[in-house]
């Protein structure tokens, strides 16, 4: 699948959390990528399993791929890729690389407390 498929809105009906943390808010969640990099892909197959294995239905994620569309960068000051931004719920939140730390991930999305995470 092209990367400008999977910049389509992935939309899920709302399920409970696991844990609760989302508390039923729908979080919107945007990847800004710069084409089909390995940390690229990497980032996007991170997510989307957290995505899967902690928001099951409660987010909206967007790729972004800055190598098309690089206007979009200004938006949220995106000064390196990959980036994750959380527009919603507010306050905004930024994590930058790979994703590839789930709990340091979960932590920046405000669905784990920071007990534990180095």
């Amino acid at each position: 699948m092209s990367m400008a498929a999977r910049a389509n809105t992935t939309t899920k009906k709302a399920k409970a959390n696991a844990n609760g943390k989302a508390n039923g808010r729908l979080m919107e969640l945007r990847l800004y990528v710069a084409g089909q990099t390995p940390k690229s892909l990497a980032a996007l197959a991170n997510l989307k399993k957290i995505c899967s294995e902690h928001l099951e239905g409660q987010y909206k994620l967007y790729v972004i791929d800055l190598m098309k569309t690089p206007q979009l960068a200004q938006n949220d000051q995106i000064l390196a890729i990959p980036t994750l931004v959380r527009k919603l719920p507010q306050p905004i939140r930024k994590i930058i690389g790979d994703l590839s730390d789930q709990n340091k991930v979960l932590v920046g999305l405000n669905l784990l407390e920071t007990e534990g995470v180095e």
